[in-house]
């Protein structure tokens, strides 16, 4: 039985997501600054790719610290 899943990505209708919008990637961050599970965040799977994508070019860049 799959899971029920209320993507906040899905209901906004949000295609892609901006690496540079740091306020939205840090609620998909833990205190530690780990990326959230799906089941966490209640993503669906591919936006829950893309939300890790996004995350890790911000902090690439610098815009989100690796760890807290």
């Amino acid at each position: 039985m799959k899971r029920r899943v209320d993507c906040y990505f899905a209901k906004n209708q949000i295609k892609e997501i901006d690496y540079r919008d740091t306020v939205l990637l840090s609620r998909y961050l833990t205190s530690w600054g780990r990326i959230k599970t799906a089941k966490e965040s209640n993503t669906s799977s591919g936006a829950q790719r893309r939300l890790a994508k996004a995350i890790k070019r911000a902090r690439y860049l610098g815009l989100i610290a690796y760890s807290r």
